[in-house]
């Protein structure tokens, strides 16, 4: 499906958890009406502790809270911090509660993988970034780098009905929930910026593949740059071949992807990819200043996104992911030389005659985590033509 640009907007991006917390918490701390708030991890640390306490702040003043947590994402969320939220009135859903280790149904992987909050219909929050501090993070490398953008405008009205969609649908197949309690909010349509925008959401029904679709739209269309920043990287046969047909006809490709070790099997599959780019002229920058988990990019200077989807398989054919797509220059300038300024003091390049002479135990590991990959994405009967 095509992405919907809306003018109007004006838009605001936030760099890690430094800006994002306190510009949410200002916001949860300013409803009146209502609030949206869907994250794939709720952590019960300091940063999980400050947005629960204006959430029942909010909900204690009598605003509409409502919460979704993933089931798997946030199985750790404290007892103590449940009931708290829920003594104050905040009505907290879990999607796909429970999960067990032993089941091979591959939806069992489809996971709330969103970071979504909307208030009072009037200001919205899309991005990469979970309810945990920056600085917990595997080895305790501090601080985890990411982005979210603040949207205020028109785009607001989609993304607050993406939202009160979705906590309606898990509500409803939820027997033991209330159906929630229908409230009038007044929708501010009215221009808040010019900045043109867009929501792209990717579910199991009717968005199987937006998301993927518009970067493939984007990276097709390219003239002159794509620079993309992604934690976790193994892009399927159409997105790779996009990247090098990009590559190959003049196109300066760069990906920002993860260095650090953090989950060892993709890893070290995503690493079987680098030859075919490498190859085809493709640039590839691991960050290892901390851990890397923005989901980013800007193409020609003017396409923009900011969002939680992956380029991979987890992201693009089982969770449900929400992204914005911006189309404006000025703010894809901005990302752009975060983007810059991140890698020149935290990246280091692959050179490409390197990598083809490395050692045989260094190929081993690589080409056995790509196996493995693959097999089990034919276990969970996923990948096809993708």
């Amino acid at each position: 499906m095509t992405p919907q640009f809306i003018g109007g907007n004006r838009l605001r991006l936030l760099h890690s958890g430094l800006e994002y917390f306190p510009a949410l918490e200002a916001s949860i701390r300013s409803a009146c009406r209502e609030i949206y708030l869907e994250t794939y991890i709720f952590a019960d640390d300091s940063s999980g502790q400050r947005i629960a306490s204006a959430l029942c702040d909010a909900a204690s003043r009598g605003v509409a809270v409502h919460v979704m947590v993933d089931g798997f994402g946030s199985k750790d969320i404290s007892i103590e911090m449940v009931l708290r939220m829920r003594e104050a009135g905040v009505r907290l859903l879990v999607f796909r509660r429970k999960i067990s280790p032993l089941t091979l149904r591959r939806n069992r992987l489809r996971r709330l993988h969103r970071k979504v909050a909307v208030v009072d219909a009037s200001v919205a929050f899309v991005g990469g970034i979970n309810l945990i501090d920056d600085m917990h993070t595997p080895g305790h490398i501090p601080p985890r780098y990411d982005y979210a953008v603040q949207v205020e405008g028109p785009l607001v009205i989609s993304i607050r009905e993406s939202a009160s969609r979705l906590s309606r649908w898990i509500a409803w197949s939820s027997l033991h929930e209330r159906w929630p309690v229908r409230r009038t909010v007044q929708m501010d349509d009215l221009p808040k910026g010019d900045q043109r925008a867009a929501l792209v959401v990717r579910d199991n029904v009717r968005h199987r593949s937006d998301i993927e679709d518009a970067y493939l739209a984007a990276i097709d269309s390219a003239k002159d740059e794509i620079l993309i920043a992604n934690a976790y990287f193994f892009p399927g046969i159409r997105f790779r071949h996009a990247l090098v047909r990009a590559a190959r006809r003049g196109v300066r490709v760069t990906l920002l992807l993860q260095g650090r070790v953090e989950y060892m099997l993709l890893h070290y599959a995503s690493r079987a990819l680098y030859g075919t780019l490498l190859s085809a002229g493709v640039e590839i920058r691991e960050y290892h200043k901390s851990f890397l988990h923005a989901k980013v990019a800007v193409i020609d200077g003017h396409w923009a996104t900011v969002g939680s989807s992956n380029i991979d398989p987890f992201s693009l054919m089982l969770a449900r992911e929400a992204n914005v797509i911006v189309e404006d220059r000025v703010f894809a300038a901005e990302l752009r030389l975060s983007l810059h300024r991140a890698m020149e003091e935290g990246a280091i390049a692959v050179p490409r005659e390197h990598w083809f002479h490395q050692p045989i135990w260094k190929r081993v590991p690589i080409w056995i985590s790509y196996g493995l990959v693959r097999l089990l994405m034919g276990a969970f009967a996923y990948g096809g033509q993708h």
